[in-house]
């Protein structure tokens, strides 16, 4: 689905040459980004979103010259239109919780195939959510923590995704579609997930996950 008519601005971030080559070919294939410019220093990477009109940046911070997560938020916090995906080789817990709270919201691995980096981009251009199918794993581990008691929400993968495509008003038939499952699998999938979760509507559901740091209240209209 297209985000926009006109071309999105992106620039990335990122020292390692194969990745930053392979990405612009990508990227520029697909026709509807413009990516002219890679930076490697934090100096370029400043330069570049002062002169330019950046829609989205796609960076490693750990592989320029960005000391901190803090710092790295303390450039983002100056650009509040800039959306930004973290694509990174390797992703920590502690990490992934304080880019969490830094406001990154956007991150994949760069193991990432062709079809995940177009979702993460399209997520990051609307204000979404969106992890790689390994830090989701690291993310409900974190949340799975912060409520030691609660036998509920042990969800998998599979049915954690479901909820962000529920979330986002796909119905049982366009998630089967999403997902190449059958739509009785989505049904299947559906009832382990209300009854793991003990809720019983649709509602109930999408404010459980936002409270578990599934979704964010701006993916979804109830």
């Amino acid at each position: 689905m297209k985000i926009s008519e006109t071309p999105v601005t992106l620039l990335i971030a990122d020292s390692q040459y194969l990745i930053t080559e392979s990405l612009k070919y990508i990227l520029q294939n697909e026709g509807r980004f413009i990516v002219d410019k890679v930076v490697t220093e934090k100096s370029e990477l400043m330069k570049e979103l002062k002169i330019r009109n950046i829609s989205l940046l796609i960076l490693d911070h750990s592989l320029i010259d960005i000391g901190s997560i803090s710092e790295l938020k303390e450039i983002t916090g100056s650009f509040p239109d800039l959306k930004v995906l973290v694509i990174s080789n390797n992703v920590t817990k502690p990490e992934l919780i304080e880019l969490n709270s830094a406001g990154i919201n956007d991150i994949i691995l760069k193991t990432a195939d062709k079809e995940e980096i177009f979702e993460a981009l399209d997520a990051a251009l609307k204000g979404k959510k969106y992890y790689s199918n390994e830090l989701m794993d690291l993310l409900f581990e974190v949340n799975d923590k912060k409520n030691p008691g609660d036998e509920t929400g042990q969800l998998t993968i599979s049915e954690i995704e479901i909820v962000r495509l529920i979330s986002e008003g796909l119905t049982t038939k366009e998630i089967a579609s999403r997902k190449f499952i059958s739509f009785h699998t989505v049904i299947s999938h559906r009832k382990n997930i209300f009854r793991k979760l003990h809720v019983t509507s649709i509602s109930e559901l999408i404010m459980y996950s936002i409270k578990a740091g599934w979704i964010n209240t701006i993916e979804y209209h109830i």
